[in-house]
């Protein structure tokens, strides 16, 4: 059963900025887009490779080894040569907390 843990408070995670953490073993990148909170897989579905190093445009992230695009509050492919999806993860606030959903 899915359940929501606080990874973050809202403070930590600049506008136009993103961060990673390890939560339940899984690595969710959170990113801050104009003051919405988005998570998402934090690993390249092509090539493996961290998204946190990539570029982050709105809710587009280019990943960094091979110009993978997704939309971040999606998990939509935008551009290749990624196929898959990210997977996405709901996000909800309790004061200055962020907590995600896995």
């Amino acid at each position: 059963m899915a359940t929501f843990i606080k990874v973050a408070s809202q403070n930590d995670i600049a506008d136009g900025k993103m961060k990673e953490f390890r939560v339940e073993g899984k690595t969710i990148v959170i990113a801050n887009t104009d003051g919405e909170f988005l998570a998402f897989d934090g690993i390249c579905t092509h090539a493996h490779c961290a998204l946190v190093g990539g570029y982050l445009d709105g809710q587009t992230i280019t990943c960094y080894c091979h110009g993978a695009q997704f939309n971040t509050k999606t998990g939509e492919v935008l551009a290749p040569p990624a196929n898959s999806p990210l997977k996405v993860y709901n996000v909800k606030t309790e004061g200055e907390d962020l907590l995600v959903e896995v």
